[in-house]
């Protein structure tokens, strides 16, 4: 993560659910950072396009200017497993610019008492700092074409370039092994490591099948998709960050640093529904494998989260040594949640990757097979819920329609297997059940669970799974409840909080993934014109650089970890639903 000053203030190296050396996106002191800059500078940021190469640029009062190129080497052309290497090229542009440099890592969040101190030497041509983690295997090697300064437990230099003049800064890292002996020709590797980049990025982007109206966010959000998989195991996490808060000051703070089935699946589906068949066939294989691994320990098929490496221990703690994002506290590691009983998780899979070849195959069908016959006596239990609540089990009404959704899309992907029939007599009973149970007359719409009133914007998934249409008057009454009772300028709330005790304490902003279902479903009922509005000025709340949290403020402000899965999957999402409807017409 680079701030928007030329600060990387947030590395996990290796993996996603590393421990963090760069921290200071969560605590400034003790959290740990990287800051390239050029002092008194204004500065701006954004990304080489179709590319997920970052530069920031700095401009000088005197009107001088300078630039950092951010990059992190593709696993495909990288080192292996466990090493990640990170290049920060700084250029001169125009005039004269005076680059300063600080690097102070911090091991495992900050939790260590001893702080690793760095030691000064060369490799080759290049100056090397390299900082070994106390009581630890994991380290951290500066490489630097510019003279390196030791001041305490941070490196420090400065450079001055004039135009077309440029300095290298190259951090490997890895959470396994001791520093490494690698000796590179800094100014060589980064270019041709800058180049290889380049082209991996431009040729995975001309893979994509998107020919529509907003490539650019379509291509920024399938690009992130990638960036937040785990190449070595297909993985996909759901978020780069832990413990960004969803209220500022409020305890909202979760670690989303994991694979979630659900993320996970509908993630590979937004990437195939643009061409990615590769992404979603190694995510099926991902998932059957954790099938395979045999049931939790509660019994059942799967859990509903796992590290990128198919562990299931997610132990939730608190880092009480960090303040938090703008003093919202606490910071949390590991999730709690990854315990509980959510059963929507076997539709949102089937429903998602019920198209690629892997779970078509023999192996693919055995494993659908042996989930769907433990959801026919497993699917009327309460659970916590897609929105993991912490308040207690329901009959969620979206728990019951993916249920439903597992068996229909399980009949189309192993119709020829022994307990099909079964399978179809559970589609028809559940989808009776919600039409009667998840139905409240009063309000004329579903609800968000059995017995209760409070509505829920999981709900605009009903169209999408194919449950129900446009032409049903039990939608389009629904739709308007929940357009009047959860959504203001067309930003969607999942659920209002005063209407449903979830068992957290706090409130919450609209929530992106709904927001962008719900522009959906306003243009399938064929109001295009107004759905096209609200998604265009959605897409006016990205971050300079395109990117998007889990939830927007009313004010504009992004909220929750950073960059989300659920939300860029959303973007594509709705704007091939749109595209399609003002193509129709």
């Amino acid at each position: 993560m680079v701030a928007g000053d030329g600060t990387i203030d947030w590395f996990c190296p290796g993996r996603f659910d590393a421990p963090s050396v760069f921290g200071a996106l969560l605590d400034a002191e003790h959290g740990g950072a990287f800051r390239v800059w050029v002092q008194g500078a204004a500065s701006s940021q954004a990304y080489i396009p179709d590319t997920a190469v970052s530069v920031t640029r700095f401009t000088a009062p005197d009107g001088a200017a300078g630039e950092v190129v951010d990059f992190l080497v593709p696993d495909e052309t990288g080192p292996d497993e466990g090493r990640t290497l990170l290049y920060r090229i700084v250029r001169g542009v125009r005039g004269t610019v005076r680059f300063s440099m600080f690097c102070r890592p911090q091991f495992d969040y900050g939790r260590s008492q001893a702080p690793a101190r760095p030691e000064l030497g060369r490799r080759g041509p290049a100056q090397v700092a390299t900082y070994q983690a106390p009581a630890s295997a994991s380290a951290l090697t500066l490489f630097s074409t510019v003279p390196l300064i030791a001041d305490d437990d941070a490196v420090v230099a400065r450079v001055e370039l004039a135009a077309g003049e440029a300095a290298v800064f190259l951090v490997d890292a890895g959470y396994r092994g001791v520093p490494n002996d690698w000796a590179p020709d800094l100014d060589h590797e980064a270019e041709r490591s800058l180049a290889e980049t380049l082209a991996f990025w431009l040729g995975w982007v001309a893979r994509s099948s998107y020919r529509g109206r907003w490539p650019e966010a379509v291509h920024r959000s399938a690009i992130t998709l990638k960036l937040l998989t785990h190449a070595p195991t297909g993985a996909i996490v759901a978020a780069a960050t832990t413990a960004l808060p969803e209220e500022i000051g409020g305890p909202r703070n979760w670690d989303y640093r994991y694979t979630w089935i659900r993320d996970g699946s509908f993630t590979a589906r937004a990437l195939l529904d643009l061409g990615y068949r590769d992404e979603a066939e190694a995510f099926a294989r991902w998932v059957t494998d954790r099938l395979a691994a045999g049931p939790t320990v509660a019994g059942e098929p799967m859990y509903i989260m796992y590290r990128v490496d198919g562990d299931w221990a997610l132990t939730e703690e608190e880092l009480p040594h960090w303040e938090g994002y703008r003093r919202s506290a606490p910071v949390r590691i590991g999730n709690g949640a990854a315990e509980q009983l959510q059963l929507d998780v076997y539709g949102e899979f089937l429903y998602s990757l019920s198209g690629t070849d892997h779970l078509r195959s023999a192996e693919g069908q055995a494993a659908v097979a042996k989930l769907l016959d433990w959801l026919v006596e497993n699917w009327k239990r309460p659970d916590e819920g897609i929105w993991e609540t912490r308040g207690g089990r329901r009959d969620f009404t979206y728990s019951r329609l993916m249920c439903w959704a597992a068996f229909e899309y399980g009949l189309r992907i192993a119709a020829t297997q022994e307990n099909a029939g079964m399978w179809a007599v559970m589609a028809h009973a559940i989808a009776d059940e919600i039409r009667t149970k998840g139905w409240d007359e009063k309000q004329d719409a579903y609800v968000q669970s059995y017995g209760d009133s409070a509505l829920d914007a999981s709900l605009l998934l009903m169209p999408v799974v194919g449950f129900t249409g446009p032409g049903d008057p039990r939608w389009h009454s629904t739709l308007s409840a929940i357009e009047k009772g959860l959504t203001h300028k067309g930003l969607c709330h999942r659920y209002l909080v005063s209407d449903f005790s979830d068992g957290l304490e706090g409130d919450e902003a609209s929530f992106d993934l709904c927001t962008l279902l719900f522009h959906m479903a306003v243009a399938g009922t064929g109001d295009k014109e107004r759905a096209r509005d609200w998604f265009t000025q959605f897409l006016g709340h990205a971050g300079p650089t395109g990117l998007f949290a889990e939830e927007l403020a009313a004010d504009g402000q992004q909220l929750g970890n950073f960059p989300q899965a659920f939300t860029h999957l959303g973007v594509i999402w709705a704007a091939l639903a749109l595209d399609s409807a003002l193509d129709a017409a």
